[in-house]
């Protein structure tokens, strides 16, 4: 047992599920609850937090700015924090910087969250992942504290906390807010709504991207397949999420109707880009369109860049299968990108990313179907954005029983953690094969 757990790809939901134990106690401290809500169960309350906050999702079962104390809160921001830079990277980075040095096994934690190509490269990589991270959170911080202060009258020391606290809530794609209506009362307000947005975008590009991109791989020519993949996805996924939400919400009077032409352009690009994992609303999405839902839907279930802070099945596992598929349709035998051939692990594990995601979020939407009276267009709403952990909800998060709030939670800590680490997790031991057996070949279709 102590072998199996052991290695690395192992630790990292333990190291998770440790962090989510540790913020439910300090959760659960008569300081950090303002007693606003007395018919909320304090446990599930702070459990339920926990989970949401490390796998950086946004559901919430209690009101995250009247339940909750200063004390509170900062045990959330710092959960959202770790959460979203990875617990195992987070302890492989304190151990570089205090013994100056890292081990082999610590560098194949380190790997296996940040997608390190390169063993040699994880140092290099942490200390460069930390800087990206302060330096975007404190830049979106200092605009937002500049607008909270100027423009709503807020003191400077509240207007920096909500800065700093949307800040890191917005980079890490964790979508908590410290306003009962989220950012719908910032619906029109270009100086709250665009550098969240920003900061969203960049937080879920994932940390290889930006890193090359820092380097100078300005030049398309010069980028890498998942340079590719993620920049030319994350466009396309933007342009097709802003449109189509312009299309089916411009004129109706629940959501855009109402807005300044300003409002609705802002709501757009809000539309287009809380679904990749952020979980922020600046509408109400218990009164969008069904095509609405629909689109949103599939935009949480695909989710953002890999080795960031974003959720889903990410941009690269839905494109490798899609030219897989493409490649499939023209007969070709050998998949290829931009030139480059793909191999069979990488097809087989998008396959696999993408069919245990299914899988997952079919039996959650069937057990919260099983244990709650709800329609199966809110369910499943529901389940996606819990295991994309993105954290947008109809509005049936408050009421559900304890029973779809553990299902909510198996789903959120499942998708943060992803479904291969699950699957490696679980086998304990892997012996490769030494023979072939005879092919065949089953009729397909």
């Amino acid at each position: 047992m102590r072998r199996a757990l052991s290695h690395p790809v192992r630790s990292v939901p333990l190291a998770f599920l440790a962090v989510i134990i540790l913020g439910a106690a300090l959760l659960m401290l008569p300081v950090a609850r303002t007693g606003s809500d007395p018919g909320a169960d304090p446990l599930m309350a702070a459990l339920f937090t926990s989970v949401s906050a490390v796998c950086v999702t946004g559901l919430i079962t209690v009101d995250t700015a009247t339940y909750w104390t200063p004390f509170g809160q900062t045990v959330v921001l710092g959960l959202i924090q770790v959460g979203g830079f990875g617990i195992m990277t987070l302890a492989t980075l304190l151990a570089l910087l205090v013994r100056k040095s890292i081990g082999l096994r610590g560098q194949l934690v380190a790997q296996s969250e940040t997608h390190t190509l390169n063993l040699g490269d994880v140092s290099a990589v942490l200390l460069r992942v930390a800087r990206l991270m302060v330096g975007i959170e404190a830049a979106t911080a200092a605009v937002l504290t500049g607008r909270f202060w100027l423009a709503y009258d807020q003191n400077p020391g509240t207007a920096l906390w909500h800065g700093v606290f949307h800040a890191i809530s917005s980079f890490n794609n964790a979508g908590f807010a410290l306003y009962s209506d989220s950012l719908i009362g910032f619906a029109e307000d270009p100086w709250i709504i665009v550098p969240i947005c920003l900061s969203i975008i960049a937080g879920g590009l994932g940390f290889p991207v930006i890193i090359q991109l820092l380097r100078g791989n300005i030049k398309a020519r010069n980028w890498s397949v998942h340079l590719r993949l993620t920049i030319y996805g994350t466009l396309v996924l933007l342009v097709l999420g802003i449109t189509l939400f312009a299309a089916f919400e411009w004129n109706r009077d629940e959501t855009l109707g109402g807005l300044s032409l300003t409002g609705k352009l802002l709501g757009s690009l809000a539309g287009g880009v809380f679904p990749r994992t952020a979980g922020f609303n600046s509408i109400d999405y218990g009164a969008a369109a069904p095509e609405t839902l629909m689109v949103t839907n599939i935009l949480m279930f695909i989710g953002g860049g890999s080795a960031g802070t974003a959720g889903g099945i990410k941009i690269t596992t839905f494109l490798v299968l899609g030219f897989s598929i493409w490649n499939e349709v023209r007969g070709r035998d050998e998949v290829t990108i931009a030139h480059r051939s793909i191999s069979s692990s990488s097809q087989r594990q998008a396959l696999s990313v993408a069919l245990l995601g299914v899988a997952a979020v079919v039996v959650g939407t069937l057990a919260l179907l099983m244990v709650t009276d709800y329609s199966l267009e809110k369910v499943l709403f529901e389940s996606i954005s819990a295991f994309a952990t993105v954290g947008m909800s109809t509005g049936i998060t408050y009421n559900l029983p304890p029973s779809a709030e553990w299902v909510l939670m198996a789903l959120m800590f499942l998708g943060r953690i992803g479904t291969v680490t699950v699957a490696s997790a679980l086998a304990l031991s892997s012996r490769p094969r030494l023979y072939s057996l005879p092919e065949e070949r089953p009729i397909i279709g």
